[in-house]
């Protein structure tokens, strides 16, 4: 069996068409709920580093900045971790029935 025959065939199943835009849709979310919060998190300290600045409470030393940047890198963790899982689960049964209808 001819490899470019075996891709021509993944290519034309539908679910191969429905797997790649489930998945390029949910990459997309997901990268907008980490970028969109980091790079205001950036815009913010490099035009208005006062915002971040000021301490949680009175006489603390702990400024805002902290806390926003551990939920920041957290939730990117978090992020990566729930592509991961479904990656791991829809994506790859998706993956699995493509394949063996194209071996058929």
């Amino acid at each position: 069996m001819s490899e470019n025959s075996i891709q021509a065939r993944i290519r034309a199943n539908p679910k191969f068409a429905e797997m790649v835009g489930k998945r390029t849709r949910f990459a997309i979310i997901l990268s907008l709920v980490v970028l969109v919060p980091y790079y205001t998190f950036m815009m913010i300290t490099a035009f208005n580093p006062g915002i971040l600045a000021q301490p949680i409470s009175d006489g603390n030393i702990i400024t805002l900045g902290w806390p926003i940047g551990v939920i920041l890198v957290v939730g990117s963790w978090l992020t990566t971790g729930i592509y991961i899982s479904r990656a791991n689960g829809e994506f790859d049964a998706l993956n699995e029935q493509i394949l063996r209808e194209s071996h058929k």
